[in-house]
C-alpha cells in the first residue's frame, strides 16, 4: 500500500504544467449565478473557447476565476456566452427561455428575482449599511446618508447604525450622497445585502463600494423540492471531521452513536433509523452499500469532502430503491476545482494520529487529475475507566484516490476515479496480543482487516443547442474483503458488486414539463461465513424508471415510478412522489411519500452486537436465499416547512419537518428475549417511526450564528408479539451550536446537546449483579473548537469532544469474565470514551 500512494504521489507530482505568462493574458474573478456541479461543468465548457485559457468555476461561492487572452477575447463577450448558456453574470441576464430549460438542480436564485418570480418584475427589498472609512482604515456608521433607487426615486435614510431598506425593481442603479461627499450611483443585480464604503478623503469622491453576501455553512436550498440539507465544506470545519461518520456532529439531523464499547465505530440515525435504511451515495453512485454499510462511514476522510446533501424522505427513483428513511450524497473534491496542494494534520489525546494530503492540477487536452491520500493510525492503548479493555482500538487505515475528470467544447464530459484501501483495527483487553490470543481464551480481543477497491465512472453528453437535454451514464465495480473476529467468534465476509445507471433527461412540449427516464443494472455477490456456517447468494437485478417534474407558477410536482426485477426476491415496484409549494417567496412547504426496499445483511450490520457471548438464532427461515429471511419494505410519508427571513438585516431561517415511516416487513434484530441470544426474524405485527423536529437559524449579532433545534422520536418495534420502544433509541433530542468569526480570521464553535433517557434491553434472567437499568439515564455532551487563520494558506485548529468528561458507566458488563456467559459491549447508550482532546492544521495552496 505505501509503494502504491508513493508511486501515484510520484505520478501526479510529475504532471504539474507551469505555463509562461504572456503580456496579454490577463486573469479576472467575477460572480457566475449557478447552484450545483452541472453548473460548474455548463460553466466551464461554455468557456472552453479560443482565447481563454483556463476558467475555474466555484459551487461555493458562486465566483468565477478565468484566465484569457485580450487580443483573442474580452470579459463583455465572455460574459455573453455564459448567459447564453443560461447562466447570469454581473451585466448580462440570460433569456428567461434557456434558464427555465435547465435541470432542476441547476435552477439557482436569479438576482433580485425568486424561482417562481424569474421571469417577472416584482420589486425586491434591498437591505444594506454606508460606512465611512478614515485615513486609518477605521470604519464607523454613516447616519442620515440619502440613498435612492433610480427607477422610482424612492429615498431612504439611513439610521443611526448607517443601515437602510430600499425597495426597488432589480436591476437598478443606487445613488447614495452625504454630505462632504460627491454624490454617485452603482448597479444593483442582486437581492443580496449592500455594504458600501466612503473613504473620508480630500477627494469629496464616492471612493469604493462593495457588495458582500452571506451564504450559511448548512442550509435548505429553496430551490430544491426535496427536504435536502446541504452541508458545505465551511460547516464541515467546525469540528475535527475526522471521516464521514463524524461529518455530521454541528447538524441536528442526522443522529451519531457507537456502535459497540470495544471497538468504538460511530454510526449514524436518520430519522429514529439507523444508517442502514439511508442510502449512502458517493456523487450519486452507491458504493457504501452491503457488507461494508455498517463500517464504511469511516472510510471517507473528512477533508477529501466537498459537500454533503442529506436528504430526508424517500429519494429520486434515478438513484435506486434502497432509501426508506433518507438519503445521504456524498460530494468529493474535483480535479478542476480542488486544492493544488492541500495537508490537514490531527492528533489527539488518546493517541489518534492522521494526515491527509491532497493534490489537483489541470492537464492539457481538457483533462483535470487529483490525488487524495489519507492515513490514520493508533498505536497508544489506553484504559481511562480501568476496566481492562482498550478505550480505543489500535490500529491503522491507509485509503487513496486518483480522479481523473475531462471536459470537452462539444459537449462531452467524463470522470474516473480509482480507490484503494485497507483498515485494520484490533480491540480488546490492554494486554491482547493478536499472534497469541487471536481465537483463544487466554485473552479477549475483537480484530477487523478491510480492504476494499473500487473503481468508478461517468461520461455524459449535454446537447449544445437543446440544453434542457442530456444523457449520462454512471458505473462502478467494487471489491470488498473483511476478515474480522470478536472473541470466540469468527466472520469473514466478500462482495462483488456491479452497478451502471443510464439516464436521459429532456422535456415535453416545453420546459414547464420534464423527464429522466433510464435503466439500471445491478450486481452483488455475496459469500459470508459466520464461524463454520456459510451464507452465500448473489441477486441480480436490472430496472427501469421514469421520473416527471412539472413546474408551475408557484409549484413543484416530481413524481417517480422504478421497477426492478430481483433474482432472488421477484418483482419489486417503488413509487415516489414529491411536491414542493412556495406559500411566498421565502416561505416553502414540501411534501412527499414513497416505499423502499433492501436486502439487510444481518452479520455485517450487526457485527457491534457480537461483541458478547449472545449467541445467533435465524427464527423461522422461509426461503432459500441468503439468511433464509425476506427482503424489508416500508412507506415513508413527510412533510416540511421553511421560511427564511431578515431581522435588523441578518438572516435567518425556521424550519419544521415531520415524517413517518411504516414497515410492511423489517428483518427484526431482537436483543430482549434473552440476554444470551441475539434472534433474527421477520416482523410479525407494527413497525414504525415516527419524528418531528424544530429547528433555527439566526445571525443573533454580525458574525455570530445560532442553530437551535428540537427533535422528537417515537420507534416502536413489535419484538416477541409485543410493541416496544426501540432500545437505545432515545426520545427527545435538544441541540445547540454557536459559530463566530472575528475579522482578524479567528473562528470559534461550540455544540451542545441533550439526549434524553433511553430504554435498554432486558436483563431481568440475568444474576442480580450482572443486570442493568430498564432506562439509561439522559445526559449532555458539549464540543467546542477554535481555529485561526494564519495568512492564505495555514490554519491550525484546537478543540474538544465531551468536554465534560461524562462516560457510561459501566461500559462492559461482566468486563473481568470476558468469556462468561453473562458479558456484554453492546449496551453502548452513552458515550464510551471521556474528554478528548485534539489539535491540527490545514495547510492549502490554491
Amino acid at each position: 500500500m505505501l509503494r502504491y500512494i508513493s508511486f501515484i504521489i510520484l505520478l501526479s507530482l510529475s504532471l504539474i504544467i507551469v505555463h509562461a505568462q504572456n503580456t496579454s493574458v490577463k486573469t479576472e474573478t467575477f460572480k457566475v449565478y449557478g447552484n450545483c456541479e452541472h453548473c460548474k461543468e455548463r460553466i466551464e465548457k461554455t468557456l472552453n473557447i479560443k482565447g481563454i485559457q483556463q476558467s475555474n468555476w466555484s459551487t461555493a461561492t458562486g465566483l468565477l476565476t478565468v484566465t484569457y487572452d485580450t487580443v483573442i477575447i474580452n470579459r463583455s463577450r465572455i460574459e455573453q456566452k455564459l448567459a447564453a448558456a443560461g447562466h447570469d453574470t454581473e451585466n448580462y441576464k440570460a433569456p428567461d427561455k434557456v434558464y427555465k430549460a435547465l435541470p432542476e438542480c441547476c435552477l439557482y436564485e436569479r438576482p433580485g428575482k425568486t424561482t417562481a418570480e424569474s421571469a417577472g418584475t416584482k420589486p425586491t427589498t434591498i437591505t444594506g449599511v454606508v460606512v465611512a472609512e478614515d485615513d486609518k482604515g477605521k470604519l464607523s456608521p454613516l447616519t442620515s446618508a440619502t440613498v435612492s433607487c433610480t427607477i422610482t426615486g424612492s429615498t431612504v435614510q439611513t439610521d443611526e447604525h448607517g443601515v437602510f431598506k430600499l425597495t426597488c425593481t432589480l436591476p437598478f442603479r443606487l445613488a447614495i450622497s452625504h454630505t462632504g461627499f460627491a454624490a454617485d450611483t452603482i448597479a444593483i443585480s442582486s437581492g443580496n445585502d449592500v455594504k458600501v464604503i466612503l473613504h473620508a478623503a480630500g477627494t469629496n469622491q464616492l471612493q469604493e463600494v462593495v457588495l458582500s453576501s452571506k451564504k450559511h455553512s448548512a442550509f435548505i436550498s429553496s430551490l430544491s423540492t426535496t427536504n435536502t440539507l446541504k452541508i458545505t465544506s465551511a460547516e464541515l470545519t467546525k469540528a475535527a471531521c475526522c471521516n464521514l461518520s463524524e461529518s455530521f456532529e454541528t447538524t441536528p439531523s442526522v443522529d451519531v452513536s457507537y456502535s459497540d464499547a470495544v471497538l468504538g465505530i460511530k454510526q449514524i440515525q436518520l430519522l429514529g433509523l439507523s444508517g442502514n435504511y439511508s442510502q449512502l451515495l458517493t456523487e450519486n453512485i452507491p458504493e457504501i452499500r452491503g457488507l461494508s454499510g455498517n463500517y464504511g462511514l469511516t472510510f471517507i476522510p473528512g477533508p477529501w469532502i466537498e459537500d454533503i446533501q442529506v436528504t430526508k424522505g424517500t429519494g429520486s427513483v434515478a438513484n435506486g430503491y434502497e432509501s426508506i428513511a433518507g438519503q445521504i450524497n456524498i460530494e468529493e473534491k474535483k480535479p478542476d476545482n480542488g486544492e493544488k496542494l492541500f495537508i490537514n494534520g490531527y492528533a489527539n489525546n488518546y493517541g489518534r494520529l492522521e494526515t491527509n494530503i491532497n493534490f489537483a492540477t489541470p492537464l492539457k487536452n481538457n483533462w483535470s487529475t487529483s490525488l487524495l491520500t489519507h492515513i490514520n493510525g493508533v498505536a497508544k492503548k489506553t484504559d481511562a475507566n480501568n476496566d481492562g479493555f482498550r478505550d480505543i482500538p489500535t490500529g491503522s487505515q491507509f485509503n487513496v484516490i486518483n480522479r481523473w475528470k475531462y471536459n470537452s467544447t462539444n459537449g462531452i464530459f467524463a470522470q474516473i476515479s480509482l480507490k484503494a484501501l485497507n483498515d485494520k483495527r484490533t480491540g480488546g483487553q490492554m494486554d491482547f496480543d493478536p499472534d497469541k490470543h487471536r481465537l483463544t481464551t487466554a485473552k479477549y480481543g475483537v480484530g477487523t482487516d478491510v480492504e476494499q477497491y473500487s473503481v468508478t465512472g461517468k461520461l455524459g453528453y449535454l446537447f449544445p443547442q437543446e440544453k434542457y437535454k442530456s444523457i449520462g451514464l454512471m458505473a462502478s465495480a467494487t471489491q470488498y474483503n473483511a476478515d474480522s473476529y470478536y472473541g470466540l467468534n469468527k466472520y469473514d465476509g466478500q462482495q462483488t458488486s456491479i452497478y451502471v445507471n443510464l439516464i436521459y433527461q429532456s422535456i415535453i412540449g416545453n420546459t414547464n414539463h420534464k423527464y429522466r427516464t433510464g435503466v439500471s443494472y445491478l450486481q452483488d455477490n455475496y459469500k459470508e461465513t459466520f464461524n463454520t456456517s456459510g451464507f452465500n447468494r448473489n441477486e441480480s437485478v436490472p430496472g427501469a424508471f421514469f421520473e416527471y417534474t412539472y413546474t408551475g407558477n408557484k409549484y413543484t410536482v416530481v413524481a417517480g415510478l422504478r421497477g426492478d426485477y430481483n433474482s432472488l426476491y421477484g418483482m419489486v415496484t417503488t413509487p415516489r412522489l414529491h411536491f414542493k409549494y412556495d406559500i411566498t417567496p421565502k416561505t416553502n412547504l414540501r411534501i412527499s411519500a414513497g416505499s423502499g426496499f433492501r436486502v439487510a445483511n444481518i452479520f455485517a450490520e450487526n457485527s457491534g452486537v457480537f461483541i458478547s457471548n449472545r449467541q445467533y438464532d435465524i427464527l423461522n427461515p422461509n426461503n432459500p436465499n441468503g439468511y433464509g429471511l425476506d427482503p424489508e419494505k416500508a412507506w415513508n410519508y413527510g412533510i416540511n416547512l421553511v421560511h427564511n427571513f431578515k431581522i435588523d438585516g441578518r438572516a435567518g431561517s425556521i424550519s419544521f419537518d415531520a415524517y413517518r415511516t411504516s414497515f410492511k416487513n423489517q428483518v427484526v434484530v431482537d436483543i430482549d428475549q434473552s440476554p444470551q441470544h441475539i434472534f433474527f426474524y421477520n416482523l410479525n405485527g407494527k413497525s414504525y417511526s415516527n419524528s418531528i423536529q424544530a429547528e433555527i437559524n439566526y445571525e443573533l449579532v454580525k458574525n455570530l450564528d445560532v442553530r437551535l433545534a428540537y427533535r422528537w422520536l417515537d420507534v416502536k418495534t413489535t419484538y416477541n408479539n409485543t410493541l416496544l420502544q426501540k432500545p437505545l433509541t432515545a426520545p427527545h433530542r435538544g441541540f445547540v451550536n454557536l459559530a463566530y468569526k472575528t475579522a482578524d480570521n479567528w473562528k470559534f464553535d461550540f455544540t451542545a446537546q441533550f439526549l434524553s433517557s433511553k430504554r435498554l434491553p432486558n436483563s431481568i434472567t440475568n444474576p442480580a449483579d450482572k443486570q442493568w437499568e430498564a432506562y439509561s439515564p439522559a445526559y449532555a455532551q458539549l464540543s467546542a473548537q477554535v481555529s485561526k487563520k494564519l495568512g492564505s494558506r495555514w490554519e491550525v485548529y484546537l478543540g474538544g469532544e465531551n468536554l465534560t468528561g461524562y462516560m457510561q458507566e459501566p461500559l462492559i458488563v461482566d468486563a473481568q469474565n470476558p468469556f462468561g456467559n453473562y458479558f456484554d459491549g453492546t449496551i453502548t447508550w452513552g458515550p464510551v470514551m471521556g474528554r478528548v482532546i485534539y489539535t491540527g492544521f490545514r495547510f492549502t495552496l490554491k
